[in-house]
């Protein structure tokens, strides 16, 4: 008899995240004789604990295959990260009596970091708790910080829209520079590593006098104005793309706002009018300032081909791996040359990857430490490469809500920790 799946996306959705989802769902289908209903969490794990399950198997074809160009998440996300079994076991039990009610054997946790660790914790249930399940994570950050892996889905599309932002919002401000604005500062996501930022750089290959803020090279506020000065003095005018996890070298954010998001990470917003200050009381010089925010994440209409197939790879590999008989693990891009570009789908244990950050490698910075070298471009160029547009119907994009038929619940209510 075939057994169920869950399915659930967390954190910060991506505009690529759903073609994981149609990844994993689709290729369940065609092994309807071992895999048979998959559930979806409504907004995420929270989905789980709640028993706010969402048959996908009421969706037609058509509609699972439309998620394959629909941004943002189609069954609801969330920033919940489960304590350890020792601290919140109710949890965990929960979990298992959800599950058992449904007949689901199978895991998959589309997410980054946080929810790496989530997924981890829950492949552990089967040894823990006695519960046959295996847990196999979906990769998915745009800040492209999963270890293990040579890039994470979500991220060569934000790439491209930041790449192609810098681009055009300087064309704009050389065109204007003579008599009005002469520096033009786009704050891009990226709390530890600045690989959101690095993408603001290749724009530099068109002529674009770029200065970029890396979480990874302490932020030197007089080298800083200087380098502005000097480009500004010399184009007429520059750009600088600062990352969100910009830092002073004591730690605190430019961008702090003293306050925790979900995770217990510092919330941040705010590094561009930081700059655009900075830039305005020292040099003088007349300004603009844009926060990227979430419509880098959220920019289907402009997502890299590369990134929308490689995240509906992985969510295949997912379902491969654990008709495999595979558990804690999550499928990998591996790889294999720059030029031409190839790689393959690995794998890597969840324990290697949760909570585990990957940084911009110094020799991807140039020496002085605003910019990317010819190893970064290598790097980031394959990434971006390719459209896969979506369709569009009276000048907009056409992208697919779900029905989201929540199942009738066979469980007492359980109240979610706070």
């Amino acid at each position: 008899m075939p057994t169920n799946a869950f399915y659930a996306q967390s954190g910060g959705v991506t505009s690529v995240i759903n073609a994981s989802a149609c990844g994993v769902i689709e290729t369940a289908r065609r092994h309807a004789d071992r895999i048979g209903t998959v559930y979806a969490g409504r907004n995420g794990i929270l989905g789980a604990l709640a028993e706010e399950l969402i048959d996908t198997s009421l969706e037609s074809a058509e509609a699972i295959a439309a998620l394959r160009s629909t941004p943002a998440g189609a069954f609801g996300s969330c920033r919940y990260k489960l304590k350890s079994l020792e601290k919140n076991r109710r949890e965990y039990e929960r979990l298992i009596e959800v599950f058992k009610a449904h007949g689901i054997g199978y895991f998959f946790y589309n997410g980054g970091g946080d929810s790496a660790d989530t997924c981890f914790k829950v492949s552990q249930l089967s040894a823990s708790l006695g519960y046959p399940l295996q847990a196999i994570h979906v990769p998915k950050t745009i800040d492209n910080d999963l270890p293990l892996t040579d890039c994470c889905p979500g991220f060569g599309s934000v790439a491209k829209y930041v790449a192609v932002s810098t681009l055009e919002a300087s064309l704009d401000v050389r065109s204007m520079a003579a008599t009005s604005t002469k520096v033009f500062v786009l704050e891009v996501m990226g709390r530890h590593a600045g690989w959101i930022a690095a993408a603001g750089g290749l724009a530099a290959d068109h002529g674009i006098p770029v200065v970029i803020l890396f979480p990874e090279i302490p932020f030197d506020q007089p080298a800083f104005l200087a380098r502005v000065d000097a480009l500004v003095k010399h184009h007429g005018y520059c750009t600088v793309v600062v990352s969100e996890g910009c830092h002073h070298p004591g730690g605190t954010f430019l961008a702090e706002q003293g306050t925790k998001d979900a995770f217990g990470h510092a919330q941040l917003g705010g590094a561009a009018p930081v700059v655009a200050q900075m830039v305005k009381e020292a040099l003088d010089y007349k300004f603009h300032w844009a926060v990227a925010d979430y419509l880098q994440r959220s920019a289907r209409h402009i997502a890299s081909a590369t990134d929308a197939r490689q995240a509906y790879e992985l969510g295949q590999r997912a379902v491969e791996l654990a008709l495999e008989g595979k558990n804690s693990v999550m499928p990998t891009i591996d790889r294999t040359s720059d030029s031409p570009y190839a790689y393959r789908i690995g794998s890597a244990p969840l324990d290697q990857v949760a909570n585990t950050e990957k940084f911009m490698p110094r020799d991807f910075i140039s020496a002085d430490g605003y910019g990317i070298t010819d190893k970064c471009r290598s790097y980031l160029l394959p990434l971006i490469q390719g459209e896969d547009y979506p369709a569009y119907r009276d000048g907009l994009p056409v992208y697919v809500t779900l029905q989201n038929h929540v199942v009738a619940k066979k469980l007492p209510a359980f109240e979610i920790a706070k």
